[in-house]
């Protein structure tokens, strides 16, 4: 849990410091899934251990995904930070399911799918509060 909350704050922080467009994170989010599924299938080999610890690239997707449509101010990050790690350590239908997957999309699609919970809270709460 320490290691994906490290992973989610580095990556939130890496979205506030880079001038991403919405094309440009929708870019590089596709970019580090596909590098993620790859990296996640061999050191899943290579440890031995399904998701180990160690991979938090899929904090990282999960963490673009649940920003990506929102305007990314300080306060949509913190909360699209919080949002994400709740859903993230929950895994709610069908995330827990989805870990079943071999892989590197194992790995990965939990935290998509966690990603994506944020982002429709975060819509919500945007379009409601602005």
């Amino acid at each position: 849990m320490v290691s994906g909350t490290v992973g989610s704050l580095v990556a939130a922080v890496a979205i506030w410091l880079i001038p991403f467009s919405t094309a440009g994170l929708f870019w590089t989010l596709v970019a580090v899934t596909i590098v993620g599924v790859w990296s996640g299938s061999r050191v899943e080999r290579l440890v031995g251990v399904k998701d180990p610890g160690v991979i938090v690239i899929d904090e990282v997707a999960g963490m673009m995904l649940s920003v990506l449509l929102v305007p990314r101010t300080i306060w949509t990050l913190l909360a699209g930070f919080v949002l994400f790690r709740i859903f993230d350590i929950v895994k709610p239908f069908p995330a827990h399911r989805s870990q079943s997957l071999g892989g590197g999309i194992g790995v990965m699609i939990d935290d998509l799918i966690a990603g994506l919970y944020a982002l429709i809270l975060l819509m919500i709460g945007v379009r409601l509060l602005g």
